[in-house]
C-alpha cells in the first residue's frame, strides 16, 4: 500500500513540474521565422534551462518596469527594443535586477537562474554570453512572453 501511494505522489509530482515547464517550439524549429532586426533596434532574449530545481518558481520577467514575460524552466522569448538603457527585474521574495545598454543592431542574452532564498527560491537575471546563450537557446523551448504587454515597449531609461 505504502509503496502504491509512494508511486503515485511521485507521479503526480512530475505531472506538476512538467505542467509548468516551457511548452512551444523549440528554438531550432522556429528559428527561421524570427524576424531580421530594423536598423534603430536591438534585441533581447530571455531564457532559463531546464533544471526540474525550482521549477514551480516562475515570476514574471520586468524589462524597465513592464511585464515581457515569464521565467519558465527550459523556454526563451525575445522582445525587440529601441536602443537605450534598460533594466530586467524578477521578484519573488526580494527583486533581482540586471541593467544594461542595447545598441541599435546589438543582441543581448537575459538568463534567469534559480537561486536559494530564505522563504522560497529566487529567480535571478544576469546578461550571458552569445555563444555560450545561443548554445543553451538551441535546446529550449519558445514561451511567447506575456501576451497582454507584447505590443507595449519598454520604453528605455532616459
Amino acid at each position: 500500500m505504502i509503496g502504491k501511494f509512494r508511486t503515485l505522489l511521485l507521479a503526480g509530482a512530475v505531472t506538476f513540474l512538467a505542467a509548468g515547464c516551457a511548452s512551444g517550439p523549440q528554438y531550432k524549429e522556429m528559428a527561421a521565422s524570427i524576424p531580421t532586426l530594423t536598423p534603430d533596434h536591438g534585441r533581447i532574449y530571455f531564457f532559463r534551462s531546464s533544471s526540474l530545481m525550482g521549477a514551480a518558481i516562475q515570476p514574471q520577467i520586468k524589462l524597465n518596469g513592464v511585464s515581457v514575460g515569464q521565467s519558465k524552466p527550459g523556454g526563451f522569448f525575445y522582445v525587440d527594443e529601441p536602443a537605450g538603457q534598460y533594466s530586467v527585474s524578477t521578484e519573488t521574495e526580494t527583486e533581482k535586477t540586471v541593467s544594461f545598454a542595447l545598441d541599435a543592431g546589438e543582441t543581448k542574452y537575459v538568463r534567469t537562474s534559480v537561486s536559494f532564498g530564505l522563504l522560497v527560491g529566487r529567480i535571478i537575471p544576469s546578461l550571458e554570453g552569445s555563444d555560450a546563450a545561443m548554445k543553451e537557446i538551441e535546446g529550449l523551448k519558445y514561451t511567447t512572453g506575456d501576451i497582454s504587454t507584447a505590443n507595449t515597449p519598454a520604453s528605455p531609461l532616459k
